[in-house]
């Protein structure tokens, strides 16, 4: 399929080809145990998932899905316009962002006391899981109440964000810029005063990691918005298939990795 000139199917191709390799070891290492490259695998997979939702969502149904500042400030104009029921429908939206977050974290609470380093895989399936009914029936909602799209891709968003919080140590955040680009202006303005070479690797890989999330929410937009004229909703299959291609991923590697200590424990044997 081609798009002014542009061959679609092929574009996907190349930016699966681009992505896929910087997911190695994305999930499975949380907290003090995570390592600079860690996060920024998992900010290179997230932060695209979460700008491709970000620019379908809203070419869908008009309305951000996945950060709530706007729809806050909308809430309260509504409400001092009187107009409650709309205003209900912006809170519900902060709402739905809200227990997304809730559900992510109570469910790997949950998991982690049976089951150790596979709690990030449970809130993972079910956003990707949602995505794809969103993109199996959004066409469906867009016509009968596009309020109910919106709603699923805040709590999938929300579900998200506070996963990717709590494996980084509130290192990595993927679902919104405005704390990016916070964090990104006070670690440049660093640059001028640390002098320590210690201080100086830390900030550089800190900005290594801001830039790298923007980046990616960037690209996940511009793939987004360039699938969307061929695919409409549909193209959120791609972001649910890139959550679970990260999880398969990552199983691999680590089988692989595995096998390859076995051989070496039996050559030395």
């Amino acid at each position: 399929m081609r798009f002014r000139n542009i061959d679609v199917d092929g574009f996907v191709f190349f930016m699966l080809h681009l992505i896929f390799p910087t997911f190695l070891i994305v999930f499975r290492h949380q907290g003090n145990t995570r390592t600079f490259k860690h996060n920024l695998s998992v900010a290179s997979l997230l932060s695209f998932v979460a700008g491709l939702v970000n620019v379908v969502g809203f070419l869908s149904v008009q309305r951000l899905t996945t950060n709530v500042t706007g729809h806050f400030a909308f809430f309260v104009d509504e409400m001092i316009q009187f107009n409650f029921n709309q205003g209900l429908i912006f809170f519900l939206y902060t709402v739905f962002f809200l227990l997304g977050s809730f559900f992510s974290n109570f469910i790997i609470e949950v998991v982690s006391r049976k089951e150790t380093h596979i709690e990030y895989i449970v809130p993972v399936i079910l956003e990707s899981i949602i995505l794809f009914l969103v993109a199996f029936a959004g066409n469906y909602f867009i016509k009968i109440n596009p309020d109910i799209l919106a709603f699923s891709l805040l709590f999938s968003m929300g579900m998200q964000n506070s996963l990717v919080t709590k494996i980084s140590n509130a290192t990595v955040r993927t679902t919104h810029l405005t704390g990016l680009f916070t964090d990104l202006g006070i670690e440049l303005s660093q640059l001028f005063f640390y002098k320590e070479k210690e201080q100086i690797t830390q900030l550089k890989s800190s900005i290594k990691l801001r830039m790298t999330i923007i980046s990616f929410f960037f690209v996940g937009g511009v793939v987004g918005g360039v699938l969307f004229t061929s695919y409409q909703i549909k193209v959120l299959y791609l972001a649910s298939f890139i959550l679970i291609g990260g999880l398969l991923f990552e199983d691999i590697l680590l089988k692989l990795g595995r096998l390859n200590q076995k051989i070496k424990q039996n050559i030395g044997k």
